[in-house]
C-alpha cells in the first residue's frame, strides 16, 4: 500500500501530528513530506493520501492552499484521501468574538476535505482536528496519541 502524507506547518506543531500519523501507518520519512518539497509525480499511484496543515485565518495555509490547487482534475480517482489540522484550543478563555469567528469560519481541515474529494479522492477518515495551547504551541497533552488512534481504521 502506498501512502503518502503532507504537510504545511509554522512552528512545528503540525510536523509532529503528520509524523505521528505516518509513525502510526509504518511509514518512512520519505513518505511524510512537507508540502514545498512535495516532487513532481510523488502523488501519482497512491493508495492513500493524508494531508494536514496549521489553521491560519480559519483556513489552510496558503502552501497546503497551492498544493492542493496544483493537483489536476480527478488526480485523486480511486485514491483514499484524509485530512487534518492544527488549531488553537478555543474555551471559556478565549474572546468571545473569537469564539464567533471560529463558529462562523471553522477551521482548515474541513475544506481540505472537500478539496481533496473535488479531486476525486475518497474520503476515508473524518476531518480531525488536533489542539495547541496558544498561537505556537505546544501541542495539547495528548494529542500526538490521539493523532495515531485517528489513523487506526486505514492501516
Amino acid at each position: 500500500m502506498k501512502v503518502l502524507v503532507v504537510y504545511d506547518s509554522y512552528f512545528g506543531n503540525t510536523e509532529k501530528i503528520a509524523r505521528a500519523v505516518g509513525s502510526a501507518l509504518g511509514l518512512t520519512d520519505g513518505d511524510i513530506v512537507k508540502v514545498s518539497d512535495v516532487k513532481p509525480g510523488q502523488t501519482t499511484g497512491l493508495d492513500i493520501l493524508i494531508v494536514g496543515s496549521p489553521t491560519r485565518a480559519f483556513q489552510a495555509s496558503n502552501g497546503t492552499k497551492a498544493f492542493l490547487k496544483s493537483l489536476p482534475s480527478d488526480a485523486l480517482k480511486g485514491v483514499k484521501v484524509a485530512a487534518f489540522d492544527t488549531r488553537m484550543t478555543v474555551d471559556g478563555k478565549t474572546p468571545a468574538f473569537l469564539r464567533v469567528l471560529v463558529k462562523i469560519f471553522g477551521y482548515a481541515a474541513e475544506p481540505i476535505a472537500r478539496r481533496l474529494a473535488r479531486k476525486g479522492g475518497s474520503q476515508v477518515l473524518e476531518p480531525a482536528g488536533f489542539l495547541v495551547d496558544d498561537t505556537e504551541g505546544p501541542l495539547h497533552e495528548g494529542e500526538l496519541e490521539r493523532a495515531a488512534e485517528w489513523v487506526e481504521p486505514i492501516k
